[in-house]
C-alpha cells in the first residue's frame, strides 16, 4: 500500500485578495477602455493594485496563484471590456472591437499582469527570508508499518 499525504502550508486569503484585485483591475480596463479617465491615474491605479497583490502573495507565499491570477482577472474583465468597447466604438463595431479585445488582446493584458505579479511576489519573497520557527522536513518517509 502506498500512502502520500500532502498538507496545505499557506496561511492567509489569497483568493479574496485576488478576487478584489480582480475587480479592480476590470474598473481599471474598463475606464481605460472608455476613455473616461483623461489622465493616468487609472493607469497608476492598476500598476499600484497589482504590485499590492504582488506583494501580498509574495509576504503570504502563496506564488502559485500569481499563474491563477491573469485568469481570475480575465473572467471578471470579460464582459465590462467588451461592453467598454461597445461604448467607445459604437455598438455594431465595438461588437468586433469587443471581441477581439477581449480574445486575442488579453494574452498581453495577461501577461502583462503575470509578469508584475510574478516579480513583485519574487522579490517579496526573497526579501522575506525563509521565515522563522520550526523547519519542517522537504519530505517525509513513512515505513510499511507508520499507516
Amino acid at each position: 500500500m502506498f500512502v502520500v499525504e500532502v498538507r496545505n502550508r499557506a496561511r492567509g486569503r489569497a483568493g479574496t485578495m485576488t478576487s478584489l484585485w480582480a475587480v479592480v483591475m476590470a474598473v481599471v480596463l474598463f475606464l481605460g477602455e472608455t476613455h473616461w479617465s483623461s489622465h493616468g491615474g487609472v493607469e497608476v491605479t492598476g500598476v499600484v493594485a497589482t504590485a499590492l497583490l504582488g506583494a501580498y502573495l509574495g509576504w503570504s507565499r502563496h506564488l502559485g496563484v500569481v499563474l491563477v491570477a491573469p485568469l481570475v482577472s480575465w473572467l471578471v474583465a470579460w464582459l465590462p471590456l467588451w461592453v467598454a468597447a461597445m461604448i467607445h466604438d459604437g455598438f455594431v463595431r465595438g461588437l468586433f472591437v469587443g471581441l477581439f479585445l477581449v480574445t486575442l488582446g488579453w494574452i498581453g493584458i495577461g501577461a502583462s499582469e503575470l509578469v508584475g505579479l510574478g516579480l513583485v511576489a519574487l522579490v517579496v519573497r526573497a526579501l522575506r527570508g525563509r521565515g522563522r520557527g520550526r523547519r519542517e522536513p522537504d519530505v517525509v518517509v513513512l515505513g510499511p508499518n507508520d499507516v
